[in-house]
Parts: structure tokens; C-alpha cells; sequence
């Protein structure tokens, strides 16, 4: 076995235990290999993520790929394997990998770091970011209720607000000012799915919904497990919409301070996570009964008014769309 396959053996062996499809392969693929692979990952998913990357320039959808990628293999590590002690070993061998790609590229052979590595080169990305979303997922692992709602905020800066700060650099933008804008509808966003998601979570033992909602609006423990709605546990919910819907506004005025395609992109973020939203409050806010969705029809709206959005870019430009 020659050196280089050493490495690669070495670095297999690092991910048993993984879903099959995420093993590191023997032989090393090439870029245009490792981005087929990324986009193939990425494609397969119908996540809000991946959607409106469609909506970008073509020339920077395969970094959007390569760091979607990235994201899609540390959450399904982390909750698609069911053992906790294997779980947190794939996230830190999945970090160690991560390290691989920033300081020793050429030994990199998971497609996914072959592919990252010519996006943090080409877009100047900090590990920090990308460490930080690993953090998230390994806490997933070892924090399992959260107590307030300062906790689930602590909680989104580290598992959405870096994708945010990511989609913003591998578009230019690097200040502070649009980065905090960005973590305001990164966080609303992942507490509208923590909302959405609440019987999803507690089926695998999780709870987001913060202990002190809980206790200020009398809804007792057991009762998201139970499925036992009440209507203190609907004011519970529409006190929690309404506060995470003041956070997307607040991140709103970030779409005049970019470009208008990504303001296109940017605004099918927000508008998704105001579609969970509603779509709770549809329900009066019993997401007991059924996990809320955002209707065929609204998707459709959403999807419309960001392609409308795209071609009268493209129309004022007086250029073919990307």
C-alpha cells in the first residue's frame, strides 16, 4: 500500500460508523469529481438552504454546494447515528478532518473536504465558522432541554448564525453590520423549526422550548410528549411565534444593504421562516397535532415571488440569467 493510500485507509477508518454513503473512499476524486459529489448531496435534500441557492449566480452555487455539504454530513453524524459516544467520535474525527483540509489540503480524501477546500481558498473562509456549526451538533449529543430563552439563542449562534456569515463572505460581504442583521434571520429561523419541530424533538428525548415559557404560562412537563394541548400551552406557543417573528423583522433590513440577487435569496430565507410561522399560527398554535407545514400553495407564492425577483435582476441587468 503506498503512502497516500495509507492516508486514505487511515482516514476511512475515521468515519466507521457513519452512513455508508459518507465513508471516505479509498482513492482521492478530483474537483469536478468531489463538486458532482456535493451537488448530487445537495440536490437530493429539499431543504430552504439548498432552494435558494438556485436563485444566486451560477459561478458561486458550488461553494454554496461544498459548505451545504459540509452541513448536511455533521447534522446527519450527529443525528442520523443512534449511539452518543459514536455520534460525538464521527464530529470530532469529522473535525480533525476539517483541520486536515485548512492545513494539510493535499492529504484530504472525503469528497466533501476537496471540494470545501477550493471554496475557503477562493472565499478567504475562517475554520472558526465551520468549528462552530461541529459545536453545535456535538451539543446536540450532551444538552438535551433547553432552560430559557437565551439558551436557545446561545444555541442558534453556533448551529445557524455561521451559515448566515458563510453565504454572506462567498458573496463579498464581510462587515459586522450585515453579519449581525444575517444571525437575526439565521436564529429566527432555526427557532421557528425548533417550534415546528416539537414533537419530532421530543420523540428522540430533545426539547428547545425553553423550561421558563414552560413555567411562566403553566404548561407542565410531559406535556409535548403526552401531546396534551391546552390553552395555556397555545399562549405559550403564540408568545413564543410572536417573539421569533420580531427577530426575522429585525433582520429584514439586511436585503437593501446587499446586491438584488442575493436580496432575491435572502428573502426566501426570511419569507420561509415567516411561512413556519404562520403556518403554527394556522393551527392555533397546536403543533401537538401535527407537525405545521408550509402549504403546496405558499411554497408556490414564495418560490414565484423569488423567480420574479430573479428575472427582473436579470431584466435590468440586460444579461441571461446565470
Amino acid at each position: 500500500m503506498t503512502a497516500q493510500a495509507e492516508v486514505a485507509a487511515r482516514a476511512a477508518d475515521t468515519l466507521i460508523g457513519a452512513p455508508p454513503e459518507y465513508l471516505t473512499p479509498e482513492d482521492r476524486p478530483t474537483l469536478d469529481q468531489a463538486r458532482a459529489w456535493c451537488h448530487a448531496l445537495a440536490t437530493s435534500h429539499y431543504e430552504n438552504f439548498h432552494v435558494a441557492t438556485f436563485f444566486l449566480p451560477k459561478r458561486v452555487r458550488p461553494h454554496f454546494e461544498s459548505v451545504y455539504a459540509f452541513c448536511r454530513v455533521s447534522d446527519d453524524l450527529g443525528d442520523e447515528v443512534a449511539d452518543t459516544t459514536t455520534a460525538l467520535r464521527l464530529l470530532q474525527a469529522w473535525g480533525a478532518m476539517l483541520d486536515e483540509c485548512y492545513d494539510a489540503p493535499g492529504r484530504s480524501h472525503h469528497p466533501v473536504f476537496v471540494a470545501l477546500h477550493e471554496t475557503i481558498v477562493a472565499c478567504d473562509l475562517p475554520r472558526t465558522l465551520f468549528h462552530d456549526l461541529l459545536r453545535a451538533f456535538c451539543q446536540d449529543q450532551i444538552k438535551t432541554h433547553y432552560g430559557t430563552w437565551d439558551e436557545a439563542v446561545e444555541y442558534s449562534r453556533y448551529s445557524a448564525n455561521p451559515v448566515g456569515r458563510l453565504v454572506l463572505m462567498i458573496c463579498g460581504y464581510r462587515d459586522e453590520q450585515r453579519a449581525l442583521l444575517s444571525d437575526d434571520i439565521c436564529t429566527g429561523l432555526q427557532l421557528a423549526n425548533f417550534w415546528q419541530d416539537a414533537v419530532r424533538d421530543s420523540e428522540i428525548q430533545r426539547r428547545y422550548i425553553p423550561t421558563e415559557y414552560m413555567e411562566r404560562f403553566g404548561v407542565a412537563e410531559g406535556q409535548i410528549e403526552g401531546r396534551v394541548f391546552t390553552p395555556e400551552f397555545a399562549a405559550m406557543m403564540r408568545a413564543l411565534v410572536d417573539r421569533t417573528r420580531d427577530m426575522l423583522r429585525q433582520g429584514a433590513p439586511i436585503s437593501a444593504l446587499v446586491d438584488d440577487e442575493l436580496r432575491v435569496t435572502l428573502d426566501l430565507f426570511r419569507k420561509g421562516g415567516e411561512a413556519i410561522l404562520d403556518g403554527i399560527a394556522a393551527q392555533k398554535y397546536d403543533v401537538l397535532r401535527g407537525r405545521p407545514v408550509v402549504t403546496r400553495r405558499r411554497k408556490l407564492v414564495l418560490l414565484l415571488g423569488a423567480l420574479f425577483g430573479k428575472l427582473s435582476v436579470v431584466r435590468d441587468s440586460g444579461v441571461r440569467p446565470a
